[in-house]
C-alpha cells in the first residue's frame, strides 16, 4: 500500500511540475520481422508455436496467427517507425514539432532514435519520455530490439533497476488509470472522451503489418504514427489544464 501511495503521489507531482519543453514524446509502429510464418527459420517456427501456446493456451490459434500477432512480440517483430515530438514556445504560445525515423533496416531507425535520446538527456536535466502505454509496450520493445540487434542502450534507457516511480517516463495511460491497474484505455478512446479532435486515420495499428509487407508504404505508416504523437501531446496539455494545440502550432518535419 505504501509503495502504491508513493507511486501515485509522485506521478501527479511530476505531471504538475513537468516542463513541457523537456518532454520527448514518442510512439512506435511495429511489424512482423518477416513477411509470413513460412519465411521463419524452422527453429523460430517451433518457438512461435510454443510462444502462442503458452501465451494464449485456450485460443486454439496456430501458425496462421503469425501475420496478425507477431508484431506485438519483440522476439518476432521489428520496429519500422519511431515518431517523436518536441514542445517549444514561440511568441508565448506552445508549439509542437514532430518528426519520424523509419527504414526497412531496423538498426537505422534505432540508431537515429537512440542518438536523439542521448542528446536530449544531455541537454535537459529533467528529461522525460512521454507517450501512451509506453511503460508496458514502446519502451520495453525498443530496449529489447536494441539488444537483439547488438546495440547498447543509452543511460536514459538503462531502467532495469529503477523503482516504478523513478522511471523517467510520463505515461498518459498510467495517468488516466488513477491507480486502477486493471484498466486499459486506448489512446483513441481517451482522446474521444477528453474532447480532443483527431484526424481520421486511413489505417489502424492492426493494419501496419499489411501496409509494411504488402504495400511497402513506410511513409503512410509514419503519417499514422505521427498522429498518435500529436494526440499524446494534446492529452498532456489537457491534463495540465492548458489549451490544446491549433493546427498552425504543429510542425511536421519532412522525411
Amino acid at each position: 500500500m505504501t509503495r502504491y501511495i508513493k507511486s501515485f503521489k509522485t506521478l501527479y507531482i511530476v505531471l504538475q511540475n513537468v516542463a513541457l519543453d523537456q518532454l520527448l514524446l514518442l510512439d512506435i509502429e511495429t511489424a512482423p520481422s518477416v513477411a509470413g510464418f513460412d519465411h521463419l527459420p524452422e527453429e523460430m517456427k517451433a518457438l512461435w508455436s510454443e510462444k502462442i501456446t503458452k501465451t494464449l493456451p485456450d485460443s486454439g490459434i496456430g501458425p496462421e496467427s503469425y501475420a496478425d500477432r507477431a508484431a506485438i512480440y519483440a522476439e518476432f517483430g521489428k520496429i519500422v517507425c519511431i515518431s517523436v515530438g518536441f514542445f517549444y514556445i514561440e511568441n508565448g504560445v506552445h508549439h509542437l514539432r514532430i518528426k519520424s525515423f523509419f527504414n526497412d533496416d531496423e538498426t537505422v531507425v534505432l540508431t537515429e532514435f537512440l542518438d536523439l535520446i542521448t542528446k536530449f538527456a544531455a541537454k535537459y536535466q529533467r528529461f522525460l519520455l512521454c507517450g501512451h502505454n509506453i511503460k508496458e509496450f514502446d519502451i520495453p520493445y525498443i530496449c529489447r530490439r536494441a539488444l537483439i540487434n547488438g546495440m547498447g542502450l543509452p543511460a536514459a534507457l538503462q531502467i532495469n533497476n529503477f523503482k516504478p516511480w523513478e522511471l523517467p517516463v510520463l505515461d498518459t495511460m498510467q495517468l488516466w488509470r488513477f491507480g486502477d491497474f486493471r484498466n486499459y484505455t486506448s489512446l483513441k478512446l481517451l482522446a474521444a472522451v477528453m474532447g480532443i479532435p483527431t484526424p481520421k486515420d486511413d489505417i489502424d495499428g492492426s493494419m501496419v503489418g499489411h501496409v509494411y509487407w504488402q504495400e511497402r508504404d513506410l511513409p503512410r505508416i509514419a503519417a499514422y504514427c505521427q498522429k498518435d504523437v500529436l494526440t499524446v501531446a494534446q492529452l498532456v496539455l489537457k491534463f495540465k489544464g492548458l489549451p490544446i494545440l491549433k493546427e498552425p502550432e504543429v510542425q511536421f518535419v519532412k522525411y
